[in-house]
């Protein structure tokens, strides 16, 4: 694919023409996705999105609800915001507690987790940026269990980054999910691309 910055109308595939060769995209999809993951503590899981992964999930929300034409500028507008800029990482976070009960209990515990996510570069903290486009805390402090956050990065970071050697780490500073794992090096490799 592209390391272009947005989707427009014109790279949206006729619906028959994606319809046609929606499994082989999809397996190829899955094995550019399991470099673009990593689990972080018991329940989060960062997929970190790029050209290729929204353009995929565009064109799997045309096909699913088949809003044909009418569909398309709302689906431009909801997922182009995630795909990196050139100096961000963008993660769409999600909390898979199959359990509805135990769900609960632990989404009830996370209101504001969505401001407490972090990239680490030896030790220097990069703050995630959450997306404004809705509140993902409820008023009652429960947290949504699909979180969409911005990590900014500056040149120095990026290079840092890049190069693969500096220690990098992906987390939490919230008091009932204070986690935070290493970031492998596939992972790394692949999110490098993500960068001008």
């Amino acid at each position: 694919m592209t390391n272009a910055k947005s989707i427009t109308r014109d790279d949206i595939l006729p619906f028959d023409e994606y319809a046609a060769s929606r499994k082989e995209r999809k397996k190829a999809l899955t094995e550019v996705k399991k470099n673009r993951r990593m689990e972080v503590g018991p329940h989060a899981t960062f997929y970190f999105e790029n050209y290729e992964t929204m353009w995929h999930q565009i064109h799997e929300m045309l096909y699913i609800e088949r809003g044909g034409e009418d569909q398309i500028p709302d689906e431009l507008a909801a997922y182009n915001p995630l795909i990196p800029q050139g100096r961000e990482l963008i993660a769409t976070v999600m909390f898979e507690i199959g359990d509805p009960v135990r769900r609960a209990n632990v989404l009830g515990a996370l209101g504001g987790v969505e401001e407490t996510m972090f990239i680490s570069i030896d030790g220097e903290k990069i703050p995630g940026q959450a997306e404004t486009d809705v509140d993902r805390t409820t008023a009652d402090g429960k947290a949504s269990s699909v979180q969409f956050v911005h990590f900014p990065f500056t040149d120095a970071q990026v290079e840092a980054f890049a190069a693969g050697t500096a220690e990098v780490a992906v987390g939490f500073t919230h008091p009932s999910y204070s986690h935070a794992a290493g970031m492998p090096a596939h992972v790394r490799k692949a999110l490098s691309d993500d960068f001008d």
